[in-house]
């Protein structure tokens, strides 16, 4: 643990911080970090409750309070006059809501700041009761860092006689950065029941520790990231602007003083290849995909959106280094904002300014790869510059790309085709990357319905029962080009945008 976190533990309590509340699922670790700190302040005594077990920590009161909260309160009574305390409650918040239970920790709360004696609730998610927001103070313990996990893993292998290489060591630690201790324990526990041994081998369990708890949180989706560079066409600056941020992850980069690049944000009309590019990003860098629908991090209770997020980034901080994809990022935060945001009590701005202030801060390797159709409905604090390293807009192909887009559409069907394009080419400007994906699969079903193999004249006929978007949405392709074209996104093909005129 951070001496930062340590210090400010032992000075809320040193300041008679009369509740306590410890953000934290992991109670082990919490009783672990209390009990340094009840010796760092003159050996405080560490009592601890739960509702079946009742209090522990002093053997003349074993057991007392068993199944009663109420009660639990008491608990500091048990000690000498004057004696200095903690008493730490486990999953205390459950029983807040009752209305004598409430009484009671706003009494102890004027009490307690007269003697050196702290009430700790460790819980990992509270929605504080209003009655008590002026008597607790939240602490939150974040995940263990390296030299925590460093040490725990050296501990584990050497009471299992085993001495781990360095390499191995540190290999291990920045692979299990972002688990919990808990998960770390039961991620070594596996590795040495499977290999009798710690070692690189157990990275696998790793990755899929962080898999599952992914698949837990329903918060995000781990998606497989089987594209690559190659299966997009056109581009090209987009592409070269990638291959460069790539190279700052290296520790070439940390010497040089580059920092971590924070994220880029895709705008362009639908089947432009948005999505097709978060996959690609992720393949060709060998992260992670993690992709976030933002509608899920929303809950109808008051500040469980709040949380939510907050769940999200520490799930995002523990796959890093990985790629966070937010998905349509326009309709989750614009439609929600409306005009001023308002309607949902404002919870929508918050949950942007909470999700702003971390890219704007991370220093995790999460590269946040944001996609929007338009950005009329977009919040201006998103566009502004420090949020992504760039915004690009991705827009309709030109004839070059176009033809690039429709030989890699024939040749991942046909590897030998030699088809000629140039009227295929002609007859489709204005189509999107998706549409002439379309088009190369409506000629082949209009061939296969016939019994034969499809040519170039099916490949025009497919094309001319098509009505491309950029017909039927000229209007917004226009104002999209118009923003574009004002300084605020760089084009991602290596000519000047014009949405494929």
């Amino acid at each position: 643990m951070s001496q930062a976190w340590a210090d400010q533990l032992d000075l809320l309590i040193r300041a008679r911080t009369p509740i306590l509340w410890i953000s934290s699922g992991e109670e082990e670790r919490c009783l672990t970090l209390l009990e340094g700190a009840a010796r760092r302040l003159g050996n405080r005594t560490l009592l601890a409750w739960d509702f079946i077990t009742g209090l522990s920590g002093m053997p003349s009161r074993q057991g007392e309070a068993s199944r009663n909260p109420l009660a639990a309160l008491d608990g500091l009574n048990a000690l000498s006059p004057g004696a200095a305390g903690i008493l730490v409650l486990k999953d205390f918040h459950r029983y807040c809501e009752d209305a004598s239970i409430c009484r009671r920790l706003r009494n102890l709360a004027s009490d307690l700041r007269q003697v050196p004696r702290t009430l700790v609730i460790t819980a990992s998610q509270w929605q504080v009761p209003t009655d008590l927001q002026d008597c607790i103070t939240q602490l939150e313990l974040p995940l263990p860092e390296a030299a925590e996990i460093r040490a725990l893993l050296a501990n584990i292998a050497e009471a299992c006689g085993q001495s781990l290489d360095g390499e191995v060591l540190e290999e291990l630690s920045l692979g299990c950065s972002g688990l919990s201790e808990q998960r770390i324990r039961q991620v070594a526990a596996r590795g040495l029941a499977r290999r009798g041994h710690l070692g690189a081998g157990d990275l696998a369990e790793v990755l899929e520790e962080k898999r599952q708890a992914i698949a837990r949180s329903e918060l995000l989706e781990y998606c497989p990231s089987g594209a690559s560079p190659a299966d997009i066409g056109g581009h090209g600056a987009l592409k070269q602007w990638l291959q460069q941020r790539h190279q700052a992850y290296g520790e070439g980069a940390r010497r040089y003083g580059l920092p971590l690049p924070r994220g880029v944000l895709l705008v362009g009309p639908q089947g432009t290849g948005k999505s097709l590019t978060a996959k690609a990003i992720a393949h060709g860098w060998a992260m992670p995909l993690l992709r976030l629908d933002v509608g899920r991090l929303f809950a109808g209770l008051v500040g469980a959106s709040e949380a939510r997020s907050r769940e999200m980034i520490q799930l995002a901080e523990a796959m890093a280094p990985c790629v966070l994809w937010i998905d349509e990022i326009d309709k989750g935060f614009g439609a929600g904002l409306g005009g001023d945001g308002r309607s949902d009590g404002g919870t929508s701005q918050r949950v942007l300014a909470s999700l702003l202030t971390w890219m704007a801060e991370k220093t995790s390797a999460v590269f946040v790869v944001a996609t929007a159709n338009g950005v009329e409905r977009l919040p201006a604090e998103l566009l502004r510059k420090g949020r992504f390293d760039e915004i690009f807009l991705l827009a309709l192909p030109d004839a070059s790309e176009r033809r690039a887009i429709l030989d890699l559409q024939l040749k991942r069907r046909r590897p030998e085709h030699g088809l000629p394009l140039e009227v295929v080419v002609d007859r489709t400007a204005g189509f999107s990357g998706a549409e002439l994906e379309q088009v190369v699969i409506e000629a082949m079903h209009l061939a296969f319905a016939e019994g034969r193999e499809f040519g170039e004249t099916d490949l025009i006929g497919a094309a001319a029962q098509l009505v491309p978007l950029s017909r039927t949405a000229r209007e917004q392709l226009e104002a999209l080009e118009q923003w574009a074209s004002s300084g605020r996104a760089r084009p991602a093909a290596s000519r000047p945008a014009d949405c494929g005129k």
